[in-house]
């Protein structure tokens, strides 16, 4: 499934109780996050991006978004499979997407 497939779903919430996207997370809020999901190249270059994280980050991200033919997963499921915790799983997602998020706005 590519990665638009699950650009909108749920990977948390914020301080008020709302569910948070992964593309909310990976745009700015300034943009049309519509238009950013439907847009092949920007997916081809997020895609690009995943590759440059590191093992942990790369596995994480890869595994809990279902991208490049895994099944999605939860990340307590995550934290089994790497043998690890599941907030040591959190802070590695956070992590991961916090410099997805950094070179993007560098390629916007």
């Amino acid at each position: 499934m590519s990665l638009a497939g699950h650009a909108y779903d749920p990977i948390g919430m914020d301080k008020e109780g709302n569910t948070i996207s992964l593309i909310e997370v990976l745009v700015s809020n300034e943009e049309d996050i519509s238009l950013k999901v439907e847009n092949e190249s920007e997916r081809k270059v997020l895609l690009e991006l995943i590759k440059n994280l590191n093992k942990k980050e790369k596995l994480v991200i890869q595994l809990r978004y279902g991208l490049m033919n895994s099944q999605k997963r939860t990340q307590s499921e995550i934290a089994k499979i790497m043998n690890i915790s599941r907030s040591y799983v959190s802070r590695i997602e956070r992590k991961a997407l916090q410099k997805l998020m950094e070179e993007m706005g560098k390629i916007t």
